[in-house]
């Protein structure tokens, strides 16, 4: 059964090892995720004038407003103050700097009522990470840069952590994806024609979890469980920012949540950097998931 751990005190190869078997866990605001998503509003309320980007959705055309959207979110992606305060903020919570790789800060938007739910502010359908070619020792890392409500965050189906969903991600390649539709997420306003692995056969949405921390508090998942983006009734558009981490000894050992249902091929690792120094995951492994894959062995 999955269990949601409040501020707990755990070290992080003891928490690693409860999210891969299906756990949650979330934080309060630390001083570097305050700061990250303080970061973040700085970047939000430039990008959106004197507009509350809460509710500018009301104000603004569906394309405008994606546009505004397809600007910012690369200059908070890129950002070199995110490759700073990253790395503090999972310090604070005891990861192995020397050991801990992470990708690139997602921001994320979820609009209200359906205004603008593909391409740059994607609505996800249920799904797992590793359905995307990401490795089993993945663990997300999410947190809301405004307040947050049931209505309008991430639901949880717990149901289906070790039960396999008929999918289609043997179709997903990640090198593919990158080559013909990662760049093109701006130009689907109205509808995303992208393939993408969903799921085959109905989803039983409850029982669900969901979890609403403060902002700048963050809730960390395994990137194997099956989750999707909450239908935002809030009135409001979220912007939260969410990224990737893996320990280098797991990806070593292969150890990682169990494999129930991904079929994929190619691999993530490439973008992933270095807690203490940025330096990239070692090519010799990113090859040998590579060719895990091609052989079909998780």
């Amino acid at each position: 059964m999955t269990a949601v751990l409040s501020n707990s005190g755990v070290t992080d190869d003891a928490r690693r090892d409860a999210l891969f078997r299906g756990d949650l866990f979330v934080y309060p605001a630390s001083p570097a995720s305050a700061e990250l998503a303080g970061f973040a509003r700085e970047l939000i309320a430039e990008a959106f004038g004197g507009l509350d980007p809460e509710t500018a959705q009301h104000e603004l055309p569906v394309e405008e407003f994606a546009a505004l959207l397809a600007d910012l979110k690369p200059r908070f992606i890129h950002h070199p103050r995110c490759k700073e305060l990253l790395p503090a903020l999972m310090a604070e919570r005891g990861c192995d700097p020397c050991r801990t790789y992470f990708d690139v800060p997602r921001l994320r938007t979820s609009t209200s009522h359906d205004y603008l739910v593909s391409g740059i502010s994607y609505a996800f359908h249920p799904h797992r990470d590793c359905w995307y070619s990401a490795p089993f020792s993945q663990v997300n890392w999410w947190m809301p840069v405004y307040g947050v409500v049931a209505e309008n965050v991430m639901a949880f189906h717990p149901g289906y952590f070790d039960t396999p969903v008929r999918n289609g991600s043997a179709a997903y390649d990640y090198a593919e994806w990158n080559r013909t539709s990662r760049h093109s997420a701006a130009r689907h306003v109205r509808s995303d024609t992208r393939e993408q692995p969903r799921p085959e056969e109905e989803i039983r949405l409850d029982p669900q979890i969901r979890v609403v921390p403060e902002p700048g508090g963050v809730l960390l998942f395994s990137g194997a469980q099956l989750h999707s983006t909450v239908p935002n009734t809030s009135g409001r558009t979220r912007f939260s920012i969410d990224f990737r981490t893996v320990h280098l000894d797991d990806v070593r050992a292969r150890r990682g949540a169990p494999n129930v249902d991904a079929r994929c091929t190619g691999t993530t690792l490439r973008d992933f950097a270095r807690c203490a120094d940025l330096a990239p995951m070692p090519e010799d492994l990113a090859l040998e998931y590579e060719a895990a894959a091609l052989a079909g062995v998780s």
